[in-house]
């Protein structure tokens, strides 16, 4: 499976309260999220503003990528919703704190 992260601006997405990301797997673009808690608890956001989320899923971004290709893959495709539990369990993967 090839899985690329194209260089799009993430966006926050108020109605669900996720940030959006695209990701480019096997040809087609898809929309992956972190939520709002993950970026919370695991990538040290200050707060639920957007601002906030947005600094740290930049500042994490690397390792927001790594655990989404990581599910990508056992989900064969599927868009990705990255929840505090994602980053918790790692499947191996260093969560966001990797600094």
């Amino acid at each position: 499976m090839k899985i690329e992260f194209p260089r799009v601006a993430a966006v926050y997405n108020a109605d669900d309260m996720t940030i959006e990301f695209a990701v480019d797997c096997d040809g087609k673009r898809i929309v992956c999220a972190s939520s709002t808690e993950a970026l919370e608890d695991d990538c040290d956001a200050k707060s639920i503003k957007a601002e906030d989320l947005m600094v740290a899923f930049r500042a994490h971004r690397p390792s927001i990528e790594k655990m989404t290709a990581r599910y990508l893959k056992l989900c064969q495709g599927a868009p990705i919703l990255l929840r505090s539990g994602h980053f918790r369990w790692g499947m191996e993967c260093p969560p966001c704190r990797d600094g």
